[in-house]
């Protein structure tokens, strides 16, 4: 199965807790203004990748904490992450989901959802220029949030990590 990137970074620090391999998906239909990524809003740009190459890599470094899916949007590319996050489970890696779709928009559509219970913390919303702030954690802009996805499906709501005066998530 192959899977249209725009690139990916083998450890990162920044894209969730602890060191983590973080997949840039290609293709955007947000676009928002001052986008980090906007070269990877073409549907057809990047490149194709097999998924098992990614798997490899991902399993290739025993000190992974866990994935990052960002882009992009990877909420365009379902099946091929689907697979990758199916088999990163297998080895208790831990899933962050960047999406500029809501969490309330995520669950409403059935097939963003079947990715969604794959993860473990989503960081949702769109990006907005004006609430942009260096200050707040894995985030760009404060409308954002760090969703706790596993508490919010079996409570049935909206469960937001809380950061504390250090600006570290406690679970």
């Amino acid at each position: 199965m192959e899977i249209r990137l725009f690139g990916t970074v083998n450890d990162s620090i920044v894209d969730g807790p602890g060191l983590r391999y973080t997949i840039f998906t290609q293709g955007c239909l947000h676009h928002c203004p001052g986008c980090h990524n906007p070269q990877s809003h073409p549907l057809d740009g990047g490149y194709l990748e097999d998924c098992d190459k990614i798997l490899a890599e991902i399993f290739n470094n025993p000190l992974l904490d866990g994935i990052t899916l960002s882009g992009g949007e990877p909420m365009l590319q379902i099946e091929p992450l689907k697979y990758i996050c199916q088999e990163v489970k297998k080895h208790h890696l831990n899933i962050v989901i960047y999406s500029g779709y809501t969490y309330e928009q995520i669950i409403s559509d059935q097939n963003k959802l079947s990715l969604l219970k794959l993860g473990d913390m989503l960081v949702d919303g769109l990006y907005v220029e004006e609430k942009r702030s260096l200050a707040l954690l894995y985030r760009g802009s404060s409308n954002q949030r760090l969703i706790n996805i596993q508490e919010s499906l079996k409570q049935g709501k909206v469960i937001e990590y809380i950061i504390d005066e250090y600006g570290e998530i406690e679970i």
